[in-house]
């Protein structure tokens, strides 16, 4: 039997030589009695001595075993170093059976590393220092910390790199971590616990702590789980809790009797200009109908565009156009169609020499994602275009066009229902869902996006389209094709 005994101290790099060594020879994991904390003189090899070099067998790992092994050490289990060779030795063999989710033997690492991992994070969030006195250049701070795990190197550059300004000692039952003048070491546990002077900050700590304490949301439970209570003892805002949930129901009844009785001035002004605007039950005219889509809410795009953009153009005309939805430009200025892919539907539509047209979109309101002061345009989703259907089919019922043209596969939907690729469709004659004409063809924002080449093939198609479109609108509308 193997013995293999790994300092308190430098126990990851101890154990990492140790496990090269017996791993290179193959030495079987139930060979090897793994224990931790012991002096480094205190016979590190007792029954049987480390073989003097490596073995013949090459010993690799990929730097995800390497961070899972070496955080798995650091547990408190007395098996952890015996599980972390066992995994070790599987990994020469089998390179990815650690990586099976459902082996008992990386499940069992897996839960040691994640409370390890938890058990650094809860002391980078509650540990306290408390300044000591004196006279030198840098301040200096002392901290007692009670990790459940053995944890205190690997959580230790957090603070040096945190708190780097200042000289600091952290004391645990296990070691002592100091950070002098840029310098991180390492040394034996105090004897005892310190008592540590009370820092003039924690007063002041206290009275934010308190302040940020909301009485009306207490969650005790979620407070608990966030905040293990074995925590507590070392944490001087602790002391305040009990104290604070004494108080809470009193400071939710002095909130409530603070809150105003009365509604602010603006309310009523609001409320005036919603009840001057009754809606219709149903427009009778085209005006009507654009009237009543500005207090559109069928839908949430409503709660961030500008405004409802309507549709504009000769209301008698033959043709009727109908893209997306507004973009940037049109959300702004409430018109379709006057942004960039606007301008080039326009100089196509001018090419084409249509006639009187009416220019509208699917969606009337503006849908787009927020990145600092730029809007990103998005696609409406299915329910959107459903929900504005009902504004389009007013539209078209008022406009009456022989034709109708459809630009992109968003408009296509919303006209007749059908979300086929449109790559298969432009071109073609349809039938709209209320049994009208409409040709299918490229939106001129898809144009936008291609390559020259690409780009200057799909306008040309444009151009036939709209041009095909005029034709059949003076002829009074076609027979569907497909």
């Amino acid at each position: 039997m193997y013995r293999v005994a790994l300092p308190a101290l430098g126990m990851a790099p101890a154990w990492r030589k140790a496990a090269r060594r017996l791993a290179s020879h193959r030495i079987a994991a139930d060979r090897i009695a793994w224990s931790r904390g012991e002096a480094e003189t205190g016979g590190l090899f007792d029954d049987l001595a480390l073989p003097d070099a490596d073995g013949p067998a090459e010993v690799r790992a990929s730097k995800p075993v390497i961070d899972l092994l070496a955080t798995v050490i650091c547990h408190a289990d007395p098996q952890a170093s015996a599980l972390a060779y066992q995994a070790l030795l599987r990994h020469q063999r089998d390179r990815l059976a650690l990586s099976n989710p459902a082996d008992p033997l990386t499940l069992r690492l897996t839960a040691l590393a994640r409370s390890v991992r938890r058990d650094i994070h809860k002391m980078h969030a509650f540990l306290r220092f408390r300044e000591l006195p004196g006279d030198g250049p840098r301040r200096r701070f002392a901290a007692w910390f009670e990790p459940s795990h053995l944890i205190e190197e690997r959580a230790a550059p957090f603070f040096a790199r945190r708190f780097g300004d200042m000289d600091w000692m952290i004391l645990t039952p296990r070691a002592t971590l100091r950070f002098d003048t840029g310098g991180l070491s390492f040394g034996p546990p105090p004897k005892a616990r310190p008592e540590l002077p009370e820092d003039a900050s924690e007063a002041l700590w206290g009275t934010y702590f308190q302040n940020i304490f909301n009485p009306a949301r207490v969650k005790i439970a979620a407070m608990k789980s966030e905040m293990p209570v074995k925590y507590w003892k070392n944490l001087p805002e602790t002391r305040l809790i009990p104290q604070m949930l004494a108080d809470a129901e009193g400071r939710v009844a002095a909130m409530r009797a603070a809150m105003p009785s009365q509604p602010p001035a603006h309310v009523a002004r609001i409320l005036d200009r919603l009840a001057a605007a009754p809606l219709p039950d149903l427009p009778e005219t085209l005006d009507q109908a654009a009237e009543a889509a500005r207090s559109c809410t069928r839908c949430g795009l409503c709660e961030a565009a500008t405004q409802t953009v309507w549709g504009e153009g000769d209301p008698t005309a033959p043709l009727m156009i109908v893209g997306e939805q507004p973009g940037d430009h049109e959300d702004l200025q409430g018109r379709p169609f006057v942004g960039p892919a606007g301008q080039l539907l326009r100089e196509e539509m001018a090419q084409a020499d249509l006639g009187p047209v009416w220019l509208t979109n699917a969606v009337k309101h503006f849908k787009f994602r927020p990145r600092g002061k730029l809007r990103l345009h998005q696609s409406p989703d299915r329910g959107e275009i459903e929900h504005c259907r009902w504004w389009l089919g007013l539209e078209r019922r008022f406009v009456a066009p022989r034709l109708t043209v459809a630009l992109g596969g968003s408009a296509a939907y919303a006209l007749t229902g059908r979300a086929d690729r449109l790559s298969e469709r432009r071109g073609r004659v349809e039938r709209t869902l209320d049994g009208g004409d409409v040709l299918v063809s490229w939106h001129p924002s898809y144009i936008l996006r291609l390559d020259s080449r690409a780009a200057g093939q799909a306008r040309q198609q444009l151009r036939d389209d709209l041009a095909l479109a005029g034709r059949l609108a003076a002829q009074g509308g076609a027979a569907p094709i497909a």
